[in-house]
């Protein structure tokens, strides 16, 4: 493995989530400033940016959930001109790492049926299907996936 990546990693302001968030074709709708101020209100939470090449390339951020010992990877993605170069995966890492270094005993994120590569990017890391809430068609289920963080 590659222990020098062609990106960095660090922490990001609200306004380069939102900058990225909106160039990922996934998110459907708009998000704004405040969607991110009031999720991250008065929480503890970490906020991550790749810089490839100057270039925001993809983000991931989450918070401490209702459970003082969990921590909820909310957000995140990579965009598609910037895929395939490890950065979901490192940003993952990073995450984790930073999770487990604050206390968090494990860590969750929530998918839908529509995104199988993000299902089996939370299989591949060692995450595993806990819950399942039907909402809309099939293809909108939520999917909870979890790892304990050891």
């Amino acid at each position: 493995m590659d222990t020098n990546p062609p990106f960095q990693l660090r922490e990001a302001s609200l306004a380069e989530l939102l900058w990225v968030h909106e160039r990922i074709g996934e998110f459907p709708g708009k998000a704004s400033l405040s969607f991110y101020e009031e999720r991250l209100r008065h929480r503890v939470s970490l906020a991550l940016v790749a810089v490839l090449e100057g270039e925001l390339a993809g983000f991931k951020v989450g918070y401490q959930s209702e459970l003082p010992e969990t921590f909820y990877s909310w957000m995140g993605g990579v965009r598609a001109e910037f895929r395939g170069k490890g950065i979901a995966t490192a940003l993952a890492e990073e995450q984790e790492r930073w999770a487990k270094a604050q206390g968090f005993t494990s860590v969750f994120f929530k998918t839908r049926n529509r995104f199988p590569a993000m299902i089996q990017f939370g299989i591949k890391r060692g995450f595993k299907i806990v819950d399942l809430y039907p909402k809309g068609g099939v293809e909108d289920y939520r999917i909870v996936m979890r790892k304990d963080l050891w």
